[in-house]
């Protein structure tokens, strides 16, 4: 990873421990952060769990990145930092959030957990910012494990230190259960059993949420925040879907992720292939060079003038349906489980109570409530269900108009 970033990497258990490291690291306490709400509630908790206040970013509708003209000036003049989210691989953009923070004097901190093979600007997603962070559970599906990055080599000993610190034992039976959750998963999958593999992940921590959101429990959040800076007292929200988010690492996971990660281009090859492919649908968006390319002009920096635009692999690709419960159920029927929605927004979840309110919602909204994200691997049966279920396209939000395909 530090060949295909061009700098430093430490390895870290978890995306959301790698975030909580480089918070603390790079933010004063009680700092505001600029950050997307339209995004895993775990950041959110890992961001109030390093003591800083999250504040709520206006979002482009067609791909959930930051929309740096619509952040009011006193705003930008509040924060203590930056944080991109790169939604389903879709990239922020980068380098206009970069020459901000340098103006401003602040770090801009990139979460790359499904971007490890999108580019902005010329060059990879997470090559810009002060630090930034991956997960290895999504393209590369190691089910474990992540990175720390550093645009300061000088920095890696402090972060290995900070690491250190903050990390648990691993446990035999953590070790265990993760080498043979891999086949019984596909042992329940052979036998449709899909019922007992929802309970076993339940009982095993795997899965937790009943609706999309976690419970906020408000009271007991209040006293978690007044505790922080401390992961510990945040540990029943930062914990949720993976109970080793902090555990050290055993042989046997590191042993599997590095095997995976030998497999990172092809996977990425295929993820473009597939986004190419749910690009060219009616569901999905138009925007500046369509949400999920790359362009030849502005953002993406990819190709010269009037180049086609080069499709990013993302993780998931997010089409816009007009009843998208029924696309759900309609997928799930085929055995397409869609996961990794956020709705509502945060600043609609968790109130002004735990955060600055985003100046212009709206754009959130409509994305949180239309997004469909897909996995372009699947992305041949993905299509012909949505074509048998007679899916709608979204109506494109004000001044847009619907893609033709």
């Amino acid at each position: 990873m530090r060949g295909r970033l061009g700098r430093e990497c430490v390895y870290v258990p978890s995306c959301r421990f790698g975030l909580f490291v480089a918070l603390r690291h790079w933010c004063p306490p009680g700092g505001r952060v600029l950050m997307s709400p339209v995004n895993d509630d775990v950041i959110f908790f890992v961001v109030l769990a390093a003591g800083l206040r999250p504040v709520q970013a206006p979002l482009n509708p067609l791909d959930a990145s930051i929309d740096v003209d619509a952040v009011p000036d006193e705003l930008w003049g509040s924060l203590s930092a930056v944080l991109t989210t790169n939604l389903y691989g879709n990239p922020d953009d980068a380098p206009r959030l970069r020459a901000k923070c340098d103006a401003l004097r602040i770090p801009l901190l990139e979460d790359g957990a499904h971007a490890i093979g999108s580019e902005v600007g010329g060059r990879p997603v997470g090559s810009w910012g002060d630090a930034s962070v991956f997960s290895l559970s999504k393209h590369v599906g190691a089910k474990a494990g992540g990175f720390l990055s550093c645009a300061d080599p000088g920095l890696r000993e402090a972060l290995e230190k900070t690491c250190e610190d903050l990390l648990l034992p691993g446990r035999l039976t953590a070790e265990l259960t993760y080498t043979v959750r891999p086949y019984a998963e596909a042992a329940v999958r052979g036998l449709r059993l899909r019922r007992a593999a929802w309970a076993t992940m339940r009982m095993l921590g795997l899965m937790e949420r009943e609706e999309i959101r976690m419970p906020l429990r408000a009271e007991d959040l209040g006293r978690a925040v007044g505790a922080a800076p401390d992961l510990t007292a945040s540990d029943s929200w930062v914990r949720v879907d993976l109970h080793d988010y902090r555990l050290r690492s055993g042989g046997l996971r590191l042993g599997r992720i590095g095997r995976k990660l030998d497999h990172l281009d092809e996977v990425l090859a295929a993820c473009r292939a597939g986004t190419e492919q749910l690009l060219s649908t009616r569901w999905a968006r138009p925007g500046p060079g369509r949400a999920g390319e790359v362009s030849g002009a502005g953002v993406g920096g990819a190709g010269g003038s009037g180049a086609r635009p080069v499709a990013q692999p993302l993780f998931r690709v997010p089409l816009f349906v007009a009843d998208r419960d029924a696309s759900i159920a309609a997928l799930a029927r085929r055995g397409i489980v869609v996961g990794y929605l956020y709705d509502p927004p945060l600043d609609d979840y968790a109130g002004a109570g735990f955060t600055d309110l985003s100046p212009d919602p709206d754009g959130a909204r409509w994305f949180a409530r239309h997004a469909l994200p897909v996995d372009p691997l699947r992305a041949r049966q993905v299509i012909d269900v949505l074509e048998e279920s007679g899916a709608r396209p979204a109506e494109a939000p004000g001044g847009l108009e619907p893609t033709r395909g």
